[in-house]
């Protein structure tokens, strides 16, 4: 393999150039990248540990080498001057380092951008609350974040408070005065982040990953005592969501946290990035609002009715179900009957449509 080939920056430019979402290094491979979901050899030749380790090391500083050295795992983001941001993870396989980077747009963008629907510019206005957006990985999770985020700072002044694992999307100031928390560098973790989250004066609190009991208590707290939470978990819908968070629990704690959800949750978004017809993705968003009937089952713990009750009266409460949206990218023509049904989350469902169709 050429000298020019070892160029981490040249390889990371090819993703801003191929408009992918990833690359990948692993040893016993050539470099591959994401596009549209689905991963693309680069035509180059099959890399070794030695050649991954030293592309790898060239971006890292003393210290996070230690950290690496220390854990076989390591997160950070880093800027590539004239390329972009990215989000890098740093593993060990078969006693080699590989590399997992993801780009994250400088450009940050606006919900009219996403083309959201209205809904998102009116529950990010709410004073305090729970507003949750969950997916798989590379679902589009943190673009949505970012969007509604930037809402808020073009509109409204808040003291907005993101920690994260590590910083994504890095907002500039408008309207808004953003504090962006990395852990392991600013806050060891997030739920010692969001226990003193409290002290900073915050209005609002973007928490990169509601993964353990501490951090979803503390984010409950939050969005009780007067804060905008908005939190991901990696769920796939909004009744899963709340079972998920639910079970985190043991059994006697459980009716206080269903109690906490039904008054301080404003929303669940479940989303999943489909690959359109001709290229591009697109995004499939099941919103799930809180209303009195959403509240009440989630306390009475009848969350196998959410969904039925999802599907009632969806004009008045902005609701839909990933089903509904994915039915109409095929009335559009946007995706193939294969991939509906391959990133449906109810595929018995949408089947039944689809053969009437």
């Amino acid at each position: 393999m050429n000298e020019t080939s070892l160029d981490i920056h040249k390889l990371l430019k090819s993703v801003v150039a191929y408009k992918a979402s990833d690359l990948h290094l692993v040893s016993r491979s050539e470099p591959q990248i994401r596009i549209d979901g689905r991963l693309v050899a680069l035509n180059l030749p099959v890399l070794d540990g030695r050649m991954i380790e030293e592309m790898a090391y060239s971006l890292l500083t003393e210290k996070q080498k230690k950290t690496f050295e220390e854990h076989n795992e390591l997160d950070f983001s880093i800027v590539i001057p004239e390329v972009g941001r990215f989000r890098a993870n740093y593993y060990k396989t078969m006693e080699d380092i590989a590399c997992a980077f993801r780009i994250i747009p400088i450009a940050i963008p606006s919900l009219d951008d996403l083309n959201a629907k209205k809904i998102f510019k009116e529950i990010i206005k709410r004073e305090k609350g729970l507003i949750l957006v969950t997916g798989p990985t590379g679902s589009g999770k943190s673009t949505t974040l970012a969007a509604m985020l930037n809402e808020i700072n073009m509109n409204e002044a808040r003291h907005i408070i993101t920690v994260e694992d590590p910083v994504e999307f890095v907002h500039t100031n408008k309207k808004a005065l953003f504090s962006h928390r990395n852990i392991g560098t600013d806050t060891s973790s997030f739920a010692t982040a969001l226990k003193y989250a409290m002290r900073e004066d915050p209005d609002v609190i973007l928490i990169g990953e509601m993964r353990d009991k501490e951090t979803i208590t503390a984010a409950l707290t939050a969005a009780e005592t007067g804060h905008l939470v908005f939190g991901t978990l990696h769920t796939n819908s909004a009744p899963q969501t709340i079972n998920r968070i639910i079970d985190v629990f043991a059994g006697d704690e459980q009716p206080q946290v269903r109690a906490q959800l039904s008054t301080s949750l404003v929303a669940v978004i479940s989303q999943a990035l489909l690959p359109k017809i001709g290229g591009g993705r697109i995004a499939a968003q099941e919103i799930m609002i809180t209303n009195p009937a959403i509240a009440n089952l989630i306390r009475e713990d009848k969350v196998h009715q959410l969904y039925s009750q999802m599907q009632l009266n969806q004009q008045g409460t902005s609701m839909t179900t990933q089903t509904q949206e994915i039915v109409e990218f095929l009335r559009k023509k946007l995706v193939s009957k294969e991939t509906a049904l391959q990133f449906s989350n109810k595929p018995d469902e949408l089947l039944r449509i689809i053969s009437t169709m």
